[in-house]
């Protein structure tokens, strides 16, 4: 029996996703008989190696929402191309909503210079070195979704390079 419990901790630790509840909200919506309550939970999902996915879910209670917010953020993952100091190849703006984010690569030992849920949106990418600021809006969900955005239209050198069909070294130059 022992055994057996051991593996099933063996093969949770093995799923390297992380989630994070950034807000949960309680709603109601007016029906006939009165008000009815559920909740709202807008979580981000990563595995700190360049993919993260932010979701929303809703539900009658908070544990629901949440569930259904990770499955949600793993519906929509999004692939960051990090640096070797783990920081973003070029600088990149975002939208979403009426949110705007403007983030830009850092020097190694800065850190991630981020406020609200777009600091946790840039952690559980990977990314550590990086200089963002929020712009428009303070709605939680519309400030991530705008990071995934972001981060979304990165690109790294070799993909322009096989755009403009020209080899790697010549963009340096």
């Amino acid at each position: 029996m022992a055994n057996r419990r051991g593996n099933s901790r063996n093969r949770e630790k093995k799923t390297d996703w992380q989630e994070r509840v950034v807000q949960i909200r309680r709603v109601t919506k007016v029906v006939k008989g009165g008000k009815k309550l559920s909740f709202r939970a807008i979580v981000v999902v990563g595995n700190e190696k360049g993919q993260v996915g932010v979701g929303v879910g809703k539900a009658g209670d908070v544990i629901g929402a949440v569930k259904k917010g990770v499955a949600d953020g793993k519906k929509h993952l999004v692939d960051v191309p990090l640096t070797k100091s783990f920081s973003l190849p070029h600088p990149s703006v975002g939208e979403g909503g009426g949110a705007r984010v403007f983030m830009r690569p850092a020097a190694p030992g800065t850190g991630v210079i981020a406020g609200g849920a777009v600091r946790t949106v840039l952690e559980l990418a990977g990314v550590r070195n990086v200089l963002a600021k929020q712009l428009g809006s303070n709605n939680p969900l519309n400030n991530a979704r705008a990071t995934a955005n972001a981060l979304a239209a990165l690109r790294t050198f070799s993909e322009v390079a096989e755009e403009r069909d020209i080899p790697t070294e010549q963009l340096y130059v």
